[in-house]
Parts: C-alpha cells; structure tokens; sequence
C-alpha cells in the first residue's frame, strides 16, 4: 500500500521539504508526494524590500512551483485549503476537493503581527507577500504623482513622508531601499529632495539587534548618511490615515509601511493543535506536532526551544526544520531511528541600499562584515539558494535582475554591468569579421591546406627534423671518410644555415609570433595528436573557418561561434603560429559573445523557435538547462 506525504505551503520550507522528499523516495514507488499551495509561485520574501523600491521587476522574486518541481517525485496542486481533519488524515479545499495522507508536514508560513495597536492593521502597508511588494510601490509611485500636482506645502510634504515601523531585518531593508528610490523619484517627478522625509522607528534601543554593537554602529551610519530619520525607544502608538503616533512625537504622513513583527499565520491557529508562542504550534524534538505523531510543522508554523530561546524565523532555520521533519519521515517510513533537531545558524544578512550591507557569517566564530564585501557575499549566497531550488534557469534569471538590468546604476556594482547599446550597431562588425574568417579559411585552401602538412609547428618540427637528418647523414660520412677538422665545421655551418632558413620562411609567412616559446602541454598536443594526423585536423581547421565565418554573415547561432572564434584564436596562438593580427579576431568575438544574430540575422527567427522546443525536453526541465 502506497504512503501519501502531503507538503502544505511552499514558502522556504515548504519547497526544501520537497526537494529533500523527491531525493529520499525518488526510486521508490511505494511513496507518492504532494505539495499544495493556494499560489501558483514559490515567493522569495527575503527579496520582497528590492520589488517593493523598484528595484527589481516583480517577476524577480516569483518562481514557477512546477517549474521547481519538473520530473520530479513531487505532484504540486494549486489549492486553498480551508480545513484539516486529523483524524481522518485528510485536507479539505475551500472547493471541496479532498486529499488523504499518511504524513502531513505543514509549512504554511507566517503573517504580520499588529500587537493590537489602534489603527496599524487597517491604516498600515505590509511587506510580507508578492502582492504586498506591489503594492507598496504602486503607494510610493502614486504619493509622487500626486505630490508633484499639490499646490498646498504642508499636504505635499505629508504625502512625501515614509514611516517604515520596525527596525530588524525587514525594516531595516526596506528603508534603504526607499531612502534610495526616492531620490530618484524626485528627479522624475520635480521634486525637491528637501521636502522628502524618510523615518524607521522602533521601540528598542537599537536597529538591528540581532547584530554586533559594531555592524549595528556601522549600519545606524550608513542610513543616516542616506538622509534616514532613525526614532528609537519610541513604540507606535496609533496609526490613522494621515498619522502615526511614534512615542510622543506625531509623524504627519500618507505612508506607514509595518515591519515591526510576524506571528504564526491564522490559518494554523484554528487547526486546534496546541500552540506555543506567537500563533505557532509547539512540536517536539523531532518537528512533530505535540498532538499527532504523523504531523510535522517547518519554519515559520513551528514552536521549538533551544536554550530557552525559540528557534529564530529566518530561512536557515525553515530549511533545517525541513530536514529534520523528512529525515525522520523517511525514517518512519523505512523503520530506522529518528533524529533530534538541532538548529545551525551560521549569520544574518542585511542589505541597506542596493550598494551595501552589512553580515555577520560564521556558527562559531561569526565573522563581521559591511561594505562591498558584504553585499557580495549576500548575493552569492542568494544564488547558491537558487541554484539549489531552480538550477542554471533561476541563477542566471538572478543575475540578470540583480546586475544587468538593473536601472538608475543601482546594483552593488554600480551601472557597469547594465550598460548596453542596441545590437543594430555591432552589424558591420559581425559581417566583417565574418568575412574575414571566410578569406582565412579559402587562403589556407589555395595553400594546400587540405593536401599535406602545412601547420607552422608542423613545418618547424619537418624543417628541424630534417635539419636533424642532414647533420647526421653529413657526420655518418664524415666519420667515415675519417676527414678532417674543416670538413666538420663545413658540415655544422651547413646546418646552422639551414635550421636559419627554416625558420626565416616561417617568420616570413606568419610575421613574428606572439608567444616565442610554444607552452609543454601544448607543445605535448601538437607532438602526439596533432603532428601525426596533420591533414585532417588542417581540414577541420579549414572548415571551421569558413563554416563560422558564414555563421557571423548570417547572424545564425553567433553566441556560439563568437565563443568558437575567441577558442579558436586562442589554441592557434598557444601554437606558436600567430601573429599580433590574429587578437582582431579573439576581440571581435568577445565584442559579439552578446548575440549579435538577434538583430537583422536568421537568430531572431531561429532561437525563439529553438528555445520553445529546447524547454519542453524532459532532461532539460528536470536540470534546469534554459533560460527564460
């Protein structure tokens, strides 16, 4: 009899129990996995802040579930569900579909917490969702568009005024980013950078409290010299339309944006398991839920102590709350022992701004970092998740988002990488220095290229191995005839004019060569591979320019052949044959590695077509083998 695994909600934990699920039980039939979510997108809400300032499009922080889950164990059903009966091991959709299982691992995730203060949740933005992010921009874009037509000061300068409530994590991100957009905003729309007011406030004494005393330093720094008004020991009193009430201080505004905590989501609160603390559920040792031994909770639904401090709601913990709970799954299933949690925070990570951050990396000792150094190391590690749940597809999606289309230079690296020019300007030179690989290749055929030896390290090794034999003929009948001490020197200068010779033409026909000594393992290629089947690899040669030469004319697949032309220049020179003239032909391939084909060439009609069928191969879904 088959067992049923059901995953409910595909937040950070939800999608790592997937994945763990599919490598466990991959091969093994007796076990089906389903995972559901009423949305048909993994969200990425660590990068939430970025969508919300408008710094990257919306689609950047969505990821396809079926996408994730393509030829894998896992059968992923978009559905709401509206009820869980324990007992009768089932979930109920809102539509009234049901799904039975055997183990129920719940990852619904979290929501925001107001604390019941007066106002926050009817008069507050969130940012704890996709639409949420939306949002908030649509807001801010809207505050500016009505701003730039207000005529009375005082309402333009409350429309301009942004309250970020809450100075972790969230907060924190989300101020920078909108300390930075504004700026922006206020060359767009004609409006004095004078009039914008940017807050985060927070009843701590301190932003980011998680951190070191020197990161949280270094941090309070870097807003400020982003024009940030930082309010702490104040807590939120009140929030109305036109409000807030920071301590006893009264912020006139049109925007407060809440950050200020999260809570266990209500849909878990009403299951009628027992809870711990802050809406979620207490589980024991092993991720299971108090009540039913065949229930886990993962990430933000479960309440567990470690030291007496409960297990921190970041994605290093939902994925180590996932591994537990489908180890001990899979051990169930497979009779061996469980395994007790035991989390392994190795840092946290804050962006402030798209140009710096701030990191605290290391379980045991924690090593600090800020800067440019930090923000690196935060996108590394945003692309190692990715590459982990979407392959090459998503991390090169990344890249793209994060640092080649990134606008308004607002990417850690500055503008550099998003600089671009229209392909229509790389035409002539596609063409030319496909016509150029044309002649190279009809010169060497008027040679002879494809009837003997002709390579220069071919011709040098036939020249000196001829050289070689003269001499040893010459000194066979010198010794022989017993000749005199003149006879020899007439023999060696022989030989040295001849080796001369040799080498004079080849200087002669190929110019002098960029490397004067031919590298060993090169050099080893060309005496056991190369030398011994000369004709034919000239005859590829031959071909390869011509054939790529067309290629570039034709504008057909020239990402391919520019890295091909830049290969080609590159083994030929580590040959010894090249000359300074070949480096036109490594830069230009460099020049159209961008494809260049899309614009007036046969790659903007055939790629498209290529892709669309390349996406639906079986092997190619299951690796991730394509882009976007």
């Amino acid at each position: 009899m088959k067992k049923k695994v059901v995953i409910l909600g595909a937040g950070y934990a939800g999608i790592h129990a997937g994945k763990m699920l599919h490598k466990k039980f991959k091969k093994d039939d007796s076990v089906e996995i389903t995972l559901i979510d009423r949305k048909p997108y993994h969200t990425l809400m660590t990068e939430l802040h970025e969508v919300a300032g408008h710094r990257t499009n919306e689609d950047a922080i969505r990821v396809d579930i079926k996408k994730i889950f393509a030829k894998r164990k896992v059968d992923f059903v978009q559905a709401d569900i509206s009820n869980i009966d324990f007992d009768k091991q089932c979930l109920e959709s809102d539509n009234g579909e049901k799904y039975d299982y055997d183990y129920l691992v719940i990852g619904a995730g979290s929501e925001p917490c107001y604390y019941g203060i007066d106002g926050v949740q009817e008069n507050s933005l969130t940012l704890w969702s996709y639409e949420d992010a939306i949002k908030i921009r649509q807001h801010i874009l809207n505050m500016f568009r009505q701003a730039e037509k207000e005529t009375n000061e005082k309402k333009r300068r409350d429309m301009l005024t942004f309250v970020v409530a809450g100075a972790g994590f969230t907060g924190v991100e989300m101020v920078g980013e909108l300390a930075e957009w504004t700026k922006k905003l206020c060359k767009d729309y004609r409006v004095s950078e004078s009039e914008v007011s940017v807050y985060i406030v927070d009843a701590l004494p301190k932003i980011l409290p998680m951190l070191p005393e020197k990161l949280i330093a270094k941090s309070t720094r870097r807003l400020e010299k982003m024009g940030v008004n930082i309010i702490l020991n104040s807590p939120i009193g009140k929030v109305d339309k036109t409000f807030a009430q920071v301590g006893d201080k009264k912020i006139d505004t049109y925007t407060v944006i809440w950050t200020a905590g999260v809570m266990g989501c209500s849909f878990s609160n009403k299951l009628g398991l027992t809870m711990g603390k802050k809406g979620r559920v207490q589980v024991n040792e092993y991720m299971q839920s108090v009540d039913y031994n065949n229930v886990y909770l993962i990430g933000d639904n479960a309440y567990f102590e470690e030291n007496e401090r409960p297990v921190p709601q970041i994605v290093e913990a939902a994925h180590q709350t996932a591994d537990t709970a489908v180890n001990n799954i899979h051990a169930d299933i497979t009779g061996k022992e469980k395994e007790k949690f035991q989390s392994n925070i190795r840092g946290f990570m804050v962006s402030i701004g798209s140009r710096y951050a701030v990191a605290n990396l290391g379980a045991k000792k924690p090593v600090a970092m800020s800067g440019f150094i930090a923000m690196l190391m935060k996108h590394l590690i945003n692309m190692m998740y990715l590459f982990k749940v979407a392959g090459v597809n998503r991390t090169f999606s990344y890249m793209l988002h994060e640092f080649f289309h990134v606008k308004d230079r607002r990417s850690f690296v500055g503008g550099h990488f998003s600089k671009s020019s229209p392909n229509f300007f790389l035409i002539p030179f596609r063409i030319y220095l496909g016509v150029m690989w044309i002649i190279e290749g009809i010169h060497k055929i008027d040679e002879g290229w494809l009837k003997e030896a002709k390579m220069f390290a071919s011709d040098a090794v036939s020249g000196a191995s001829a050289v070689v034999e003269s001499v040893a003929t010459k000194a066979n009948e010198v010794a022989d005839a017993v000749s005199s001490a003149s006879t020899v020197t007439e023999v060696a200068t022989e030989a040295v004019t001849t080796a001369s010779s040799v080498a004079t033409e080849q200087v002669s026909q190929y110019g002098e060569p960029l490397i004067k000594e031919v590298p060993g393992f090169m050099q080893w290629i060309i005496d056991n591979i190369v030398a011994p089947n000369a004709v034919a690899f000239q005859t590829v040669m031959v071909v390869t320019e011509i054939i790529l030469g067309i290629c570039l004319i034709a504008g057909l697949f020239t990402f391919i052949w520019s890295i091909i032309s830049v290969g080609m220049t590159v083994g030929i020179t580590l040959t010894g044959m090249a000359d300074a003239t070949i480096l036109w032909y490594f830069f230009g391939g460099i020049a159209l590695i961008g494809g260049s084909g899309s614009t007036l060439g046969l790659d903007y009609y055939v790629l498209p077509w290529l892709k669309k069928k390349w996406k639906n191969i079986g092997i190619v879904k299951k690796s991730y083998l394509y882009f976007d």
